[in-house]
């Protein structure tokens, strides 16, 4: 399972964080915690996909108190140094960045994306849609 999923989860991570260093440490973590329960867990795909998207989530979480914290403190600026794209997905909410990776880069049905982020259907349709308008109003389309 290794072999075959570490590569795409790190891609979903790089995709997620902006940062593909920061994703392989989060995915390596993933791996290490789902060995233990490999054989308890019903669906180890499924869980280590979840485990990788709620890690992004919560360096997200931290990075944004960073950056927060930076912001308030006189004479110090928060950079970012990811590609054009990297950069609007950056200003997007963590759940509408989250929603829009897995269901156009990870081509994931609306109903297993609200399995992963814990929301129901019609949340991820709503978060899909306002992320897509929010990326078209940066690029300037």
């Amino acid at each position: 399972m290794y072999r075959e999923r570490y590569a795409p989860m790190v891609r979903l991570g790089t995709l997620l964080l902006g940062s593909q260093h920061l994703a392989e440490e989060i995915v390596q973590d993933c791996f290490l915690r789902l060995q233990p329960r490999f054989e308890t867990v019903d669906d180890p795909a499924g869980y280590l996909h979840r485990s990788v998207v709620n890690g992004c989530r919560s360096l997200m979480r931290r990075q944004r108190r960073e950056r927060d914290h930076l912001r308030a403190t006189p004479g110090r600026s928060a950079e970012l140094g990811a590609h054009e794209l990297l950069d609007v997905l950056a200003t997007l909410p963590e759940r509408q960045r989250a929603a829009l990776v897995l269901r156009f880069y990870a081509d994931l049905p609306g109903n297993e994306i609200a399995t992963i982020l814990g929301c129901r259907e019609g949340t991820v349709k709503s978060l899909i849609h306002r992320g897509l308008a929010k990326l078209r109003e940066a690029v300037g389309e």
